[in-house]
């Protein structure tokens, strides 16, 4: 495998274009809607000091100048963009082309099964492989933070390919990878769809109405016990879900542990400190002199409809209560239909 097109020109676009490209792992392409914006030289500083400099082969808002030639790509989109991308990459993909998503907890596989069936090759990351951010749209880029190793899914292909699949990417994101049992294992995560909903929630909801603030609130240093405690409720729910369904136990940790914490005060003080997220705020909007929620940002148009949408769906299939995972989900929802 030598050829991946990366779709879509967000944060971690920019990153994984400029990682890949710069180290010599693979040849590179952007499938964006603003090719325009774009140039090949891309630069990525890193934690450690390091400035790589990747080179794009093809910078293009054309499938069938990027696809055909594809040996890997790789969907950097929010969840709402997933069937669309797919839909427009379809005609000209190859059949052995391996077709993935950076964040498969986004609904990914769910609409991958659907556009592209049960032979195209399919994978995707269970979390994100950097914490990143653009800092000129098209040209550089910032590498925030490493994982220490990535869990993938493969699909649609025999044990074989999986494993083969799996040390090319090793390569390529110079971490161990380990193979998740199915799709279930990188769709289904306590990442995203409960981290950000629990926050969003006890931050701007309010049975008077919707809260309002006099500043900007920092999204994770200003992260509240509340919010931490929301967040265990909504894993434990979420964990009760996990034992009905094929997937190994353990496969992902709970929330506390995943944070090395043991209660709410430890996981929200933890959240606070950790130097990736510092900086990040919350998705809210001046008006006058006050700040309110933003329902069209992505916090809320992914993280509800195309995130926490499938834990919730998948636990009223299967009878498991979520009565903390229902309330914050229908608030969610009102909000982003609102919009």
């Amino acid at each position: 495998m030598k050829t991946i097109t990366i779709c879509g020109g967000g944060s971690l676009g920019h990153v994984i274009a400029g990682w890949l490209s710069a180290q010599g792992h693979a040849i590179v392409n952007i499938l964006t809607g603003k090719p325009e914006k774009w140039q090949h030289e891309i630069m990525v500083d890193t934690p450690d000091g390091k400035v790589l400099c990747g080179d794009i082969a093809k910078i293009t808002n054309t499938p069938e100048e990027v696809i055909p030639e594809s040996d890997v790509v790789l969907l950097c989109l929010p969840g709402f963009l997933i069937a669309r991308q797919l839909e427009s990459i379809k005609p000209v993909l190859k059949p052995t082309t391996f077709v993935g998503c950076v964040f498969a907890s986004t609904g990914f596989f769910f609409e991958a099964f659907n556009i592209l069936g049960h032979k195209q090759p399919l994978w995707g990351f269970q979390r994100v492989p950097f914490i990143s951010r653009v800092d000129e749209y098209g040209k550089s880029a910032h590498l925030l933070g490493y994982k220490k190793s990535h869990n993938i899914a493969v699909e649609n292909v025999g044990d074989d390919a999986k494993n083969a699949f799996v040390k090319v990417m090793e390569d390529w994101f110079e971490r161990p990878i380990s193979l998740l049992r199915n799709y279930y294992e990188a769709s289904l995560t306590n990442s995203n769809p409960l981290l950000h909903t629990s926050r969003l929630f006890t931050m701007f909801g309010d049975e008077n109405g919707e809260k309002v603030y006099d500043r900007m609130i920092l999204f994770y240093e200003e992260w509240t016990e509340a919010a931490a405690d929301m967040y265990i409720k909504m894993d434990q729910e979420f964990f009760s879900l996990l034992k009905v369904l094929p997937v190994s136990d353990g496969y992902l940790p709970t929330a506390l542990e995943y944070y090395d914490s043991h209660d709410a005060k430890s996981l929200a003080e933890k959240l606070r400190s950790i130097d990736g997220f510092k900086g990040i705020t919350s998705p809210m909007l001046k008006v006058g002199e006050c700040w309110v929620p933003d329902f069209e940002s992505r916090y809320f148009t992914e993280d509800f409809p195309y995130g926490l949408r499938y834990i919730w769906q998948l636990a009223h299939e299967n009878g498991i209560a979520c009565p903390t995972i229902d309330k914050v989900y229908e608030w969610g929802m009102t909000k982003v239909q609102k919009k």
